[in-house]
């Protein structure tokens, strides 16, 4: 009787200890857990050339090297450099609007000014000093926003440079031993092979057409717009410029959030040229960017709606942070892949049935 009870119990004490066990190696990795991320996928991007490099040269710390030296150039190198400017143009913002000073403060009182004074809008007896008043405010609360979060990411030197080191150690041993590291979480994940390599698929395709997304539409339409603000006179124009990069994933309007207004100002405080100027490179130039290029970089690769890479890119930075822009999507992706693997197995189980009696 008691060992008919007690038979299955050497098994549940072993998927306990397994579970415990399991969770206290993810709590010990934590930390280093955007690190390893970032290897991961920085390692899948740069697999091809690894691989081209193994072809001409015989030694595998070698070629891993190489690549590892081709991705710092290539990707670190201007990422970080970006970063270092923008933290200090965001700071001298930053310090413009609480000082009440510069080219911002004057050009929001103007406008305000010439709004007051339209015959269109003066019969709404706008409050001119509370208008002001609420607009330095916004205008406070965004970029205090943007420094802290600029700050957060570079602030602690120490931490950064630890998780940086981390990142390359581990992008190294990926880039040479990705394919046995595949091997063996398949050896010893309860799952068949070909279910693991549908998850690799969808974590490569979504984060490769995610950064496409960004760095390379984004990134022209952001250069752009900082390009067209920087000629016609506005301050900050590389903060701008970033924000239109990360704006660029807002489905329909995109980044016309913030070269629109800009444009519209400008007309208002009797800058003529500078506002025509960017309202017409704006709507022909920056808008047919994404027309242009999306069919070209991502073609049919990402199976997922605009919507739901917006919300999901959204969603992952306000969990995850700066990673979130591509940890969000993937996340997506996999929510929608393994509901896809499920009702697959449902299927297939369902046909199973009848032939089995």
């Amino acid at each position: 009787m008691f060992d008919k009870l007690f038979a299955g119990f050497p098994t549940l004490i072993l998927f306990l200890v397994l579970g415990i066990v399991t969770l206290l190696f993810g709590y010990i990795l934590k930390p280093f857990f955007f690190a390893i991320f970032w290897a991961v996928l920085l390692a899948a991007i740069f697999a091809p050339l690894h691989d081209w490099l193994h072809g001409k040269f015989k030694s595998s710390n070698l070629c891993a090297g190489l690549a590892l030296g081709a991705v710092v150039i290539t990707f670190i190198l201007p990422v970080g450099l970006l970063l270092t400017l923008l933290v200090g143009e965001s700071l001298e913002i930053y310090n413009s609007i609480n000082s009440s000073r510069g080219s911002w403060m004057n050009s929001l009182t103007g406008m305000l000014n010439a709004l007051s004074q339209n015959p269109m809008l003066a019969r709404f007896n706008l409050d001119q000093q509370f208008m002001t008043d609420k607009s330095i405010e916004l205008l406070k609360v965004a970029t205090r926003f943007l420094v802290s979060n600029l700050s957060a990411f570079t602030g602690n030197t120490i931490v950064f440079f630890v998780e940086f080191a981390v990142m390359l150690y581990c992008l190294f041993y990926f880039l040479r031993d990705g394919d046995d590291f595949v091997d063996t979480i398949a050896h010893y994940l309860p799952v068949d092979r070909r279910h693991l390599d549908t998850f690799i698929a969808e974590f490569l395709v979504t984060s490769k057409a995610t950064l496409k997304f960004t760095f390379i539409i984004g990134g022209i339409q952001g250069l752009l717009g900082g390009l067209v603000f920087y000629v016609t006179g506005i301050e900050g124009a590389l903060v701008w410029g970033v924000l239109m990069v990360g704006l660029s994933i807002v489905p329909a309007i995109g980044n016309a959030i913030i070269w629109a207004p800009a444009g519209i100002i400008m007309l208002f405080l009797g800058h003529l040229w500078q506002g025509i100027a960017i309202l017409v490179f704006g709507s022909i130039v920056i808008s047919s960017v994404d027309n242009l290029l999306r069919p070209i970089l991502l073609g049919k690769d990402i199976q997922m709606h605009s919507l739901l890479i917006f919300l999901s890119t959204l969603g992952g930075i306000a969990v995850f942070g700066f990673s979130g822009f591509v940890l969000g999507p993937v996340v997506a992706s996999f929510f929608l892949s393994i509901w896809k693997l499920f009702l697959e197995l449902s299927r297939e189980n369902e046909k199973r049935q009848p032939s089995e009696d």
